[in-house]
């Protein structure tokens, strides 16, 4: 009995450790780039700097996977990451230099990069073996995400954006809290730290490639959105309360998105990339109604389209990948559809956002955003007319044939 009250205990603090580690992401990726505007940084020097983060991650998430599987004490090396986030968040919001500012947000990626990963294969690990499912846990972290944004617009409305630093420190503090009072793993599902062994042989498969590239062409802007809304928002007039508000109706509905792909979704691939075009479509709307927005509360009620964007995306994505790519080298695949959609992307999204921000407006920067989604939409589209017709074969299968092992 008392055993069973210690593993639910476990299981609620994990739940809790979510929720702080979504709210503590959603307050730097939001709010963040207002500080920086405010300390003096243009657009450009603005999207720079967000997008070193993407850069930082490509080192920084095999460092911390190979730490994890040698030490094999996941929750431990997860405490070292929020502490090692919690000490360089303080130096960046303190940082009275450009250069000081870029210097230790190199660091904070460092730590704060992979946070999402590690804590979700110590999820797994901790559910291994138990009636728990991942996604009661995912939807803790969405919100904490939604409802950190919109409590914390108020705050900073209130006292300024300085107090943003002290926000981050608390729920960080309370991220760790909650991590402490759980018990040492025995054991770790951790997936290899290096799955990079089969790049070379993905190269030879042309329709996952055309898959990834057009995939590129639709998180780009997606990164910028991500990246600058909020400076858009205050441009219209908004406040950081509006700001708040786009932020929670961005994301309340995300988890049910994805369960409902989960539950209903047909996993072959003709069915996934004729789903991929029709969200790709929706991204193409969005950003379309973004580039014609003229008041900040029309902007924040368009992001409720990205809950079906970026939930649908993000689902199909993973799951055409695994269809894709031939089975002894999908763990590559997914690490190459991991690198291009927050990697790549991340670090193209931000500087050309910013540049097209600085030089051209953010109605420039959301046409920009039509253009190349479009593009995407449309190879995505042609890629399920060449399937439909029975003009591709994915490494000797039938495209029709589904997907159980995931």
């Amino acid at each position: 009995m008392r055993e069973n009250l210690d593993k639910q205990f476990s299981f609620t603090s994990l739940k809790w450790y979510n929720f702080f580690l979504y709210g503590t992401v959603v307050l730097f990726t939001s709010f963040f780039p207002l500080y920086l505007q405010e300390v003096g940084m243009n657009k450009l020097e603005i999207g720079s700097l967000m997008s070193v983060g993407a850069l930082v991650s490509i080192i920084a998430n095999p460092f911390w996977g190979i730490w994890t599987d040698r030490y094999q004490n996941i929750r431990r090396i997860v405490l070292l990451m929020l502490t090692g986030t919690l000490v360089l968040s303080q130096v960046v919001f303190q940082a009275n230099t450009y250069e000081m500012i870029y210097v230790s947000i190199l660091f904070f990626y460092f730590f704060q990069g992979p946070l999402f990963a590690e804590s979700n294969t110590m999820i797994l690990s901790y559910i291994d073996g138990t009636r728990h499912r991942f996604s009661s846990f995912r939807l803790w972290g969405s919100l904490g995400w939604a409802f950190t944004a919109i409590l914390a617009g108020p705050v900073i409305d209130w006292g300024g954006v300085s107090v943003l630093s002290y926000l981050f420190a608390a729920l960080l503090c309370a991220a760790m809290i909650s991590l402490i009072v759980l018990p040492r793993l025995d054991h770790s599902i951790g997936i290899a730290p290096l799955p990079f062994k089969g790049f070379g042989q993905i190269f030879y498969h042309p329709f996952f490639l055309s898959f990834i590239f057009f995939g590129i062409l639709v998180s780009i802007p997606n990164t910028m959105n991500n990246t600058f809304v909020s400076l858009y928002i205050t441009e219209l007039g908004g406040s950081k309360t509006m700001i708040g508000l786009a932020v929670f109706l961005s994301s309340i509905l995300e988890v049910a998105v994805l369960l409902l792909c989960e539950r209903y979704l047909k996993r072959s691939i003709p069915v996934l990339l004729g789903w991929l075009a029709l969200v790709s479509a929706l991204f193409v709307l969005r950003w379309w109604l973004m580039a014609d927005s003229t008041t900040p509360l029309q902007v924040a009620f368009i992001q409720i389209l990205h809950c079906v964007t970026f939930g649908g995306f993000f689902f199909v994505g993973t799951r055409l990948t695994m269809l894709l790519v031939p089975k002894p080298y999908r763990s590559s695949g997914q690490a190459l559809y991991t690198l291009t959609w927050s990697g790549l992307s991340g670090i193209m999204g931000g500087v050309l956002g910013g540049w097209l921000y600085q030089y051209l407006g953010a109605q420039s920067m959301y046409q920009s955003s039509v253009f190349m989604t479009l593009i995407g939409t449309l190879g995505f589209g042609a890629m399920w007319l060449l399937v439909s017709r029975g003009g591709y074969h994915p490494h000797g299968g039938h495209p029709d044939e589904e997907l159980e092992d995931i």
